[in-house]
């Protein structure tokens, strides 16, 4: 109900505006913006009753779909709200994928997972995730969506690392020929063909052609996203062919539509700020840029903080310029009343002063705040490995304590009964206690209980373990087998233990058997070789 409602507002919105000024439209903008909480508080309540109506248990064994169907749904909600969640539930869905074994599910949430990373600013790890993924057999919908990321990826980088020279122009050329690709697999007359394909013509510099594109898309009947997206990206056009007006107005109801459906991954703002910026209205511009960091933090978009913080101190600044114009405003009035002369000169003069020193307290701060920050990232980091080892530690430790004394026990129990026989002179006795000593089952039993407290301390070895290969190539253990050899090695390396003469006495192997044991794995995985032990120290605890 509230999203057709949404609709239809910013479709009167729309038409409004092209019947009055800019000025008009930032009136709307400023309402929408003190009206944000109160659309982020109809986005919860509308998630909190998908919340309260999970699927209920298939009748099916091993049939979770609409489980699936059900994160997924919670997905949509979160995907451009808030990034912590949004990957939480991406992260249900694969889980399910996985253990539903359906690759289609697989890749469909390893895609919607990569959508999420990249959306937060996570390129290198959205590059990584995108690597891994096998999109040939797949419907062409995943397809489309794996090639869109792509295109899409190079995109965000290219705007995030313009130099206008090399690296950003590369970046663009590699994302046309990925979108190129995409659209090969979208329907023709679907809202996602026109509209990235009227991105790439953009890109390819084919403004007139991509404008015309768009324009049709806004004269159309448009959810909110889909027309905030198209009315940016035409606004961008706009300013190349150098029509400032009317890529302001654009962005105006970009940011008012983006607003309206608690959109928090945007860029809408964060452009508004910057074109007010350029025309002089500090005021607005200020505004726009608050609610952008507002947005980048609440959503959790890293590369949004960067490119705001670009801008941020460009409009601090020309605020500080603006009270150094009033304070000279009050001196040039100070001269007519000739009887508070002295009085308002010493108070211009302690202004200025303070305001030199707000300006360097600011400088001071901001560089302190980010020097904090990245040593607070740095111990979460720090933190995180010296509470993983510690738990590593504690649970091998108190293993192994419980290990030696059941030994000593059965040492004691043993050297008592041989004693006892050799004291009988039973010696047939001796030789027949000795016989039933089985080392060889004893290493296994102590085996076992390495594997036991292992999978404790790290519950989605196994699973992990196995996503570093194709299906054909996965470990399958046997029935009672917690580990076997491939992954005890690798397990032994998780816990730290990286010595291969080491892993060779341990497992009673020899040191070339490991080696054979190890290159055999690796040549199997479907990453590189040099990066395999990587991915698995990656692997957490719980």
């Amino acid at each position: 109900m509230f999203k057709a409602q949404a609709i239809c507002v910013f479709c009167t919105l729309l038409w409004m505006g092209a019947r009055c000024g800019p000025d008009t439209l930032l009136q709307k903008l400023t309402v929408a913006i003190e009206m944000a909480h109160d659309y982020d508080a109809v986005k919860l309540k509308r998630i909190s009753d998908l919340t309260g109506h999970p699927p209920g248990t298939s009748a099916v064994p091993g049939d979770n779909t609409g489980l699936f169907g059900y994160y997924q749904g919670l997905y949509e909600e979160y995907r451009l709200f808030q990034y912590d969640s949004a990957y939480g539930y991406a992260g249900k869905m694969l889980s399910i994928a996985y253990s539903s074994g359906n690759q289609s599910l697989i890749t469909q949430a390893r895609l919607q997972l990569c959508f999420i990373l990249l959306s937060s600013g996570l390129f290198r790890e959205t590059f990584d995730s995108l690597k891994t993924v096998v999109i040939s057999g797949e419907p062409d919908s995943l397809k489309a969506m794996y090639y869109t990321l792509l295109g899409r990826y190079y995109f965000d980088l290219a705007n995030y690392d313009f130099d206008g020279i090399q690296h950003s122009i590369g970046y663009d050329i590699r994302g046309t020929l990925y979108m190129d690709s995409a659209l090969a697999y979208y329907p023709k007359n679907s809202f996602e063909y026109r509209y990235y394909r009227g991105l790439r013509d953009f890109k390819k510099n084919d403004t007139a052609e991509a404008a015309s594109l768009f324009e049709g898309l806004l004269s159309e009947s448009l959810p909110a996203h889909q027309l905030a997206l198209v009315a940016s990206t035409l606004s961008g056009i706009f300013l190349q062919q150098g029509k400032r007006v009317q890529a302001i107005d654009l962005m105006i109801r970009a940011a008012i539509s983006d607003i309206q459906s608690s959109t928090k991954e945007t860029f809408a703002t964060f452009n508004l700020a910057e074109l007010l910026y350029q025309e002089g209205d500090v005021r607005h511009a200020g505004l726009c840029i608050e609610s952008a960091i507002d947005n980048a933090e609440f959503y959790g978009a890293r590369q949004r903080k960067v490119q705001v913080s670009s801008i941020l101190s460009l409009i601090e600044n020309q605020r500080l310029s603006a009270a150094d114009a009033q304070d000279r405003l009050l001196v040039q009035y100070a001269i007519v009343v000739t009887l508070f002369l002295l009085l308002l000169g010493a108070l211009t003069f302690v202004i200025r002063r303070q305001n030199r020193q707000l300006r360097k307290a600011q400088q001071l701060l901001t560089e302190s705040h980010h020097t904090q920050r990245l040593i607070n990232e740095q111990l979460e980091r720090t933190n995180a490995q010296l509470e993983e080892a510690n738990k590593i530690k504690e649970e091998y430790i108190g293993y192994f304590f419980n290990l030696d004394s059941e030994f000593f026990l059965k040492l004691e129990r043993l050297k008592r009964t041989l004693d006892q026989k050799v004291a009988d002179r039973k010696f047939e006795d001796i030789r027949f206690i000795v016989n039933n000593i089985h080392i060889k089952q004893e290493k296994q039993e102590l085996l076992k209980s390495f594997d036991t407290v292992f999978l404790r301390i790290f519950p989605q070895f196994v699973s992990r373990f196995n996503a570093l290969f194709k299906p054909e190539d996965q470990v399958r253990l046997k029935e009672n087998e917690l580990l076997n050899i491939d992954m005890r090695i690798f397990a032994l390396i998780r816990v730290g233990i990286t010595d291969v003469e080491k892993i060779a006495q341990i497992l009673e192997y020899s040191v070339n058997t490991i080696y054979a044991y190890k290159t055999r794995i690796k040549s199997k995985s479907i990453i590189p070789n040099d990066e395999f032990e990587a991915r698995i120290i990656e692997i957490k605890s719980v």
